[in-house]
């Protein structure tokens, strides 16, 4: 009766117990075994479905933990009726007779403000890790020295010293470690200083975008916003009903023009702009802050890859050049260490930090605080530094064997210059269509992400791809881009002729 529920193979990256586990609560719960019976003897279920006979008395032993079996001397395990029962109960419960009229589900369509899953975005395969060359942004390489001590600190952020900070509620409140750690680690390379009362963790940049866009943007707002952009924050913004003012971005990044009078807003990817990977210079970003405080703006700075400069010293913060409190800066916790992490931070005046703060409250009270602390730890421990300077490492070989590729393999296209990063965005020839360039580009086991989606405007440069580098090893950039290039010829019209 058990054989049905055993006949799939295992999942080789989950644990067998667990997987053993559910299954038979799955049974238990199907009620294909009767309760009058003992399960089959440890020794019996191993042999039946191959495993160890420790492994299935584990299993038995926390099944009955949890109210599923009961064990009786001498006798074995017993399915506990009474919990199959109440299961059954909450599962027919919706199904039983109410004297209710026939189901009229509501239209979806009617009733929405906006469709968020109409709006045009940027799509990455879920199983990009099978491709040969995914040059896809936003992704890196495991770093198994970086996993260990992160399960480390987990394990360690567990315990009797630890747990007591997070297993309450924090209400509104942030783990005082991680915010001290934020405070002395992360900020001093970012050329500025603050107190507790200006940090606020947020799960990741993208919450923390989401969470000032929130507090500042309404029908009518206008924010000025790089062209080319990040596609995430422009929808957003336009979901809140903004007025969007695209600003145009060279090799310097945002150019400070006299349309910043109209803006109420102002986002900017200072350290690599997204999606170009130029950064900002010095005296870019002082003009900035000059029509900043000029026009009464008030500025998001999104850091989200601060630390991943190869070349020349690290630009300071547009934060650090704030005289008069007006740049919220936005920080990434997890996208250079575990981006599946999802952990970040504002830093900002004061009075911002305590609005944010009961925004925050009113949408999710708080990050995981076991993350936190075990992130703390992280930081305390030196391992986020060492990770970092790892990283640094190994994306700056990256780096400079994509440019050799792209300058060997791709000459019929225009590469941006950087100084670092984990992308490039390449030009390519006008009369290739991105669509189809992206489809055989795929088809051929080479992903790439097309550019024309982050433009606002209408522009002769819209023919623009992005190659992310961080997930590709390095002896695989070359010939990813040696196979792209010989698509870019066979599409290209002027090579055909």
């Amino acid at each position: 009766m058990l054989d049905a529920y055993f006949s799939a193979p295992f999942d080789q990256d989950r644990r067998l117990q667990h997987q053993i586990q559910e299954r038979l609560i799955e049974a238990i719960l199907a009620g294909a075994w009767p309760t009058h019976e003992p399960l089959p003897a440890t020794r019996v279920m191993s042999r039946m479905i191959g495993v160890s006979r420790n492994t299935i008395s584990l299993v038995y032993e926390r099944l009955a933990e949890d109210g599923y079996l009961v064990p009786l001397p001498r006798r074995g395990f017993f399915v506990n009726d009474k919990a199959v029962r109440d299961q059954l109960s909450l599962r027919m419960a919706p199904h039983r007779g109410t004297g209710l009229p026939e189901a009229r589900p509501f239209d979806l369509a009617s009733r929405l403000r906006l469709s968020y899953v109409a709006q045009e975005n940027i799509h990455k395969p879920a199983d990009w890790r099978r491709y040969p060359y995914p040059f896809i942004y936003g992704q890196i390489e495991p770093d198994k020295t970086s996993v260990t001590r992160w399960r480390d600190c987990v394990r360690l952020a567990g315990t009797a010293q630890h747990a007591p900070k997070w297993i309450s509620d924090l209400v509104d409140s942030d783990d005082p470690m991680l915010v001290d750690q934020i405070i002395r680690k992360i900020l001093p390379q970012r050329g500025f200083r603050a107190d507790p009362n200006n940090i606020l963790i947020t799960v990741g940049a993208q919450n923390a975008i989401y969470l000032t866009a929130s507090l500042f943007c309404g029908p009518g707002t206008a924010v000025a916003v790089e062209d080319p952009g990040y596609v995430d924050t422009r929808n957003l913004f336009l979901s809140m009903g903004a007025t969007l003012l695209p600003q145009p971005v060279d090799s310097n990044g945002m150019r400070v023009t006299a349309d910043l009078a109209r803006a109420e807003l102002v986002y900017i990817t200072p350290s690599h702009q997204s999606p170009t990977n130029v950064t900002m210079s010095l005296d870019r970003r002082l003009s900035l802050m000059q029509a900043a405080e000029q026009h009464d703006l008030i500025i998001i700075e999104d850091e989200y890859e601060h630390e991943l400069n190869f070349v020349g010293a690290q630009k300071p913060s547009v934060k650090s050049l704030d005289r008069s409190e007006r740049v919220l800066h936005v920080g990434s916790l997890s996208k250079p260490l575990f981006p599946g992490l999802r952990l970040g931070f504002i830093a900002a005046r004061a009075d911002v930090i305590a609005e944010l703060r009961a925004l925050r409250r009113l949408m999710y009270r708080h990050p995981p605080a076991q993350d936190q602390r075990a992130m703390a730890l992280f930081l305390a421990e030196g391992h986020y530094d060492s990770h970092i300077r790892r990283l640094r490492k190994t994306l700056a070989a990256k780096w400079r064997a994509i440019f050799r590729a792209a300058e060997t393999y791709l000459p019929m296209c225009r590469v941006t210059q950087t100084t670092g990063g984990t992308g490039i965005w390449v030009q390519i020839p006008s009369e290739i269509d991105l669509a189809e360039l992206q489809r055989i580009a795929q088809k051929e086991g080479v992903l790439i992400e097309r550019g024309d989606v982050r433009f606002l405007h209408p522009t002769n440069d819209r023919n623009c791809i992005r190659l992310g580098f961080g997930a590709v090893p390095e002896d695989r950039i070359a010939p990813g881009l040696k196979q792209l290039g010989a698509i870019i010829r066979r599409l290209d019209p002027k090579a055909r002729g």
